[in-house]
């Protein structure tokens, strides 16, 4: 049950009042404490340790199949792996609607998950290309694909530079595994909401005649039963869907596709730390099937396992319809520019651009109109009162249409001061600039441009998101400023010019990982460019450090020697793919306590440990961003040369932590408390 504990319950099994004989796997509704819970049954004995008068019933079975063994062992693997509760990982990957017994009765009176139109697919560019029209480098990699034993387990990385039709050649790949097996079923992972309708569009091209099932957490609770229970009932042969969906039962897998696997997304930040594309691989493993990633630019641990021969690597090198990838102007910023949103040299770029009648995407990996407030005449900062970070200036926010400041990582919002709460004044002015103080410039600078933003604010929910890229697709967008949501696997047909501003933010970060991802994210922004072949584009960058290697590697396209380069650096400074982290995350009203119980658990280990294995704790310290809600939170980061021998460590910790706790606060200090593998942010 999805409980913070990590022990099994027993229950008697009425056989007479259910009809039915109890069987592993299946969902029930049991009573626990004043309540009722669902739960999954994960044993059956004849025998208990309790005395039978203690035991409570099982109140009812849900009319679903039973869950099948090896998403059972998934989610065991899953829960030992993260160090969590076997109840707590499995149960919220069953839907909302399926968790709530008063629905079994009700049972789903409703059509299968709708599938999309497939005349108006074809009409687009999203339209099928059969293994006949693929190109000789396409035609080469889906060979090698089919040339796979397809009841064999192996990780393939389809490793394809931007446009080089990599979901051509995966669609038609999983095309052939169903066409050979009218029973199986496969899987593909996509990062973000906001890439699955144009993916679901040419899967309903490409196979017509096949139902697909779709999961994200934009579909509603209804629809998301809708298609999990097509999913295990075996009518759902394609399933398509976001990080969650790894641990959907799928009883006839014959297949998982992780598209853009270097996607920071697959990993779950809260709860259940997992990672999807790591579990993909162990799921795969374990039912014997294959598994493809696909990305213009592999993760730091795809490349080093493709580097010791763990994956096999197909490549496809050239962008179809012999289109080019953007020549990569490097715009050192300038004095003059200092006051200026967008500078002399974008801002005649973006003119230029547009009257040859081609689209520009301006990326700003910040969303707001300027990071902070403050007063000119003290110097006052637009803090937020529960974060150690700044409230961020929002012209409009949501439905709200004044201005107002948010604080992205609590959500406080509280309206713009008319003077300056410190000194009184009346001189507030914004610093720095995010996504909507370049939207209002991008007006003034081409009056009559339709100029289109897209972030978080604009793109809250699905149908919006979808609204947004639709709008750009179909040439109703001539300037298109957003975050990093422009950059993900979106295939627009007319882009001219792609402009990133304030790129050195995230350069010589305090995250490690920062680099990788920024020199990703180019790569990815630059490959939105350019797509349909023909004319010349660029891509311009604003910088301070036009000498760094990031540049240099990304002028080139070289992307294999940037991996390299980031492989030594990691080497060289022990760090992963060289060691494995884990991190104890601790919060409460208080720092002292937080600490207090880091401090604990470092001694734990210490004890537990020899000096030369290999494993080292680190002092206990506030995070980064250390107060949040009104929460100080602090970590203790661990580093083992082996994930055998840290797994050991964790389960020893989690004991610990687990007997002077109730769930996961603790009874001393109300501290909340989390292990966190293979953590993203150190």
């Amino acid at each position: 049950m999805d409980k913070p504990l990590k022990e099994a319950f027993d229950y008697i099994w009425e056989e007479t009042q259910a009809g039915i004989k109890p069987s592993i796997g299946m969902i029930v509704e049991a009573p626990f404490g004043r309540t009722s819970v669902v739960g999954i049954v994960i044993g059956v004995s004849a025998h208990s340790n309790i005395e039978p008068s203690k035991l409570k019933s099982v109140k009812a079975l849900a009319p679903l199949p039973c869950l099948d063994k090896k998403i059972l062992e998934l989610g065991q693997f899953a829960s030992h792996y993260y160090v969590y509760g076997l109840g707590e990982t499995m149960i919220p990957a069953i839907p909302k609607w399926w968790r709530s017994p008063k629905n079994w009765q009700k049972g789903l009176r409703a059509s299968p998950a709708k599938r999309t139109n497939t005349q108006t697919a074809l009409q687009s560019h999203d339209q099928a290309i059969r293994p006949e029209q693929l190109n000789s480098a396409q035609a080469d990699a889906l060979s090698q694909l089919c040339a796979h034993n397809r009841k064999e387990f192996q990780t393939i990385f389809l490793n394809g530079v931007t446009g080089s039709g990599k979901t051509a050649v995966y669609l038609n790949y999983l095309q052939q595994i169903l066409s050979n097996d009218h029973d199986a079923q496969v899987l593909v992972l996509l990062p973000e909401i906001n890439l699955t309708p144009q993916l679901e569009r040419r899967i309903a091209s490409h196979m017509p005649n096949q139902e697909m099932a779709v999961l994200h957490s934009g579909l509603s609770e209804k629809q998301r039963a809708i298609s999990w229970h097509a999913i295990i009932s075996r009518k759902a042969k394609v399933i398509l869907g976001t990080r969650l969906s790894i641990l959907t039962p799928i009883p006839n897998l014959a297949a998982i596709v992780v598209d853009e696997e270097h996607d920071s997304s697959f990993k779950q930040q809260e709860g259940l730390g997992y990672s999807a594309r790591d579990l993909a691989i162990w799921r795969a493993k374990n039912e014997n099937i294959p598994v493809l990633l696909s990305s213009a630019t592999p993760s730091l641990e795809t490349w080093h396992a493709i580097e010791r021969g763990r994956y096999q690597e197909i490549k496809l090198s050239e962008r179809i319809h012999q289109a080019q990838m953007p020549e990569v102007e490097l715009v050192q910023i300038q004095e003059a520019d200092k006051n200026q949103a967008i500078s002399a040299t974008l801002r005649q770029a973006l003119l230029k651009n547009y009257q040859q009648g081609r689209q520009a995407l301006i990326l700003v990996n910040r969303r707001g109109f300027a990071p902070v407030l403050t007063c000119g005449s003290c110097a006052w900062l637009s803090e937020c009162p529960d974060c150690s970070g700044y409230m961020v200036m929002h012209k409009q926010l949501g439905s709200r249409k004044s201005s107002a400041l948010c604080c992205h990582h609590c959500g406080l919002i509280k309206p713009i001061p008319l003077s300056c709460p410190k000194c009184g004044d009346s001189d507030l002015h914004p610093l720095g600039r995010g996504t909507q103080k370049i939207e209002e410039q991008l007006e003034g600078i081409v009056p009559h441009a339709k100029v289109l933003r897209v972030d978080a604010d604009t793109a809250r929910t699905g149908k919006l998101s979808e609204a947004l890229f639709t709008k750009i697709h179909q040439g109703e967008a001539d300037m298109i400023v957003g975050t990093q949501m422009l950059s993900k696997g979106h295939d627009y047909q007319n882009v001219g010019l792609v402009c990133v501003l304030d790129a050195d933010a995230r350069l010589y970060s305090n995250d490690y990982r920062a680099p990788e991802a920024l020199f990703a994210q180019l790569i990815q922004v630059a490959g939105r460019a350019g797509r349909s072949g023909g004319e010349h584009t660029k891509m311009l960058i604003e910088t301070r450090y036009p000498n760094d290697p990031i540049y240099q590697y990304l002028r080139n396209y070289d992307v294999a020697g940037y991996m390299k380069h980031l492989l030594k650096e990691r080497q060289e400074s022990g760090l992963p793919p060289y060691v494995c982290h884990a991190l104890v995350h601790a919060e409460s009203r208080y720092m002292s306590d937080s600490l207090e119980l880091l401090a604990e658990a470092k001694t734990l280990i210490q004890k537990n440990s020899n000096a030369n294995n290999g494993l080292i704790c680190f002092d206990p310290v506030p995070k980064v961003l250390a107060r949040v809600g009104g929460k100080e939170r602090a970590q203790l980061l661990i580093e083992a040369d082996s994930r055998a021998q840290l797994q050991v460590q964790l389960n020893c910790l989690d004991d610990f932590l687990r007997k002077q706790s109730n769930g996961r606060i603790s009874k001393k200090g109300k501290v909340r408390w989390s292990i966190e593998r293979d953590p993203l942010l150190i």
